[in-house]
C-alpha cells in the first residue's frame, strides 16, 4: 500500500463532515468501518461517505472516529479544526436550514396544550368528616362446626 493515510476526515460544504478511504485501501473494509463510526455513504460519490446527524455534537463525533481508527492501527488524516488538539470552537459547523419548522411548531403547540389523559380535578370536595356507621345493638353470633380442631 502506498504511504500516506488510510483515512481522511474533513469538512464538506454541501455534505458536511465527510470521510474518504485511501484508494489502495479495501473498499469493503473502509465500508465496513464507516458506517459503524456513524458515517453514511454519500449516494453518486463513491468513496465518499458524510456524517449522519452532523448538528448533533459533528466536530466531536467526527475526531472520535480518527481517533478509534488511529486506535486500530490505521493512520487517518484530519483537517486542522478536526486535529485532536483542535479547539471546539475552531471547526466551521455546516450550515442547514432549520429541520421541519412545521413539525417543530406542530410539537410546541402540542406541549403547550393541557393532555387530555390528565383529567381535571373534581369540582366537588370530599367529605369534611367520615361518617361512621353506628353499632348494632345487638352481639353477633358466631357458631362453631362440629368436628376436629386443628
Amino acid at each position: 500500500m502506498a504511504p500516506g493515510p488510510q483515512f481522511t476526515f474533513g469538512t464538506h460544504p454541501e455534505h458536511g463532515f465527510v470521510a474518504a478511504s485511501h484508494a489502495a485501501f479495501p473498499q469493503h473494509l473502509a465500508h465496513w468501518f464507516l458506517v459503524r463510526e456513524q458515517f453514511a455513504p454519500v449516494p453518486g460519490t463513491p468513496g465518499l461517505y458524510r456524517l449522519t446527524h452532523p448538528e448533533y455534537d459533528g466536530p466531536r463525533r467526527t475526531r472520535q472516529a480518527a481517533h478509534d481508527l488511529r486506535e486500530l492501527g490505521y493512520t487517518a488524516h484530519t483537517d486542522l479544526g478536526l486535529g485532536p488538539d483542535a479547539p471546539a470552537d475552531a471547526v466551521p459547523r455546516p450550515s442547514r436550514a432549520p429541520a421541519l419548522p412545521e413539525r417543530r411548531a406542530r410539537l410546541a403547540q402540542a406541549a403547550a396544550v393541557r393532555s387530555p389523559q390528565h383529567r381535571p380535578a373534581p369540582t366537588t370536595a370530599p367529605p369534611a368528616v367520615r361518617v361512621i356507621p353506628p353499632k348494632p345493638a345487638y352481639a353477633p353470633t358466631v357458631h362453631l362446626t362440629a368436628g376436629r380442631s386443628r
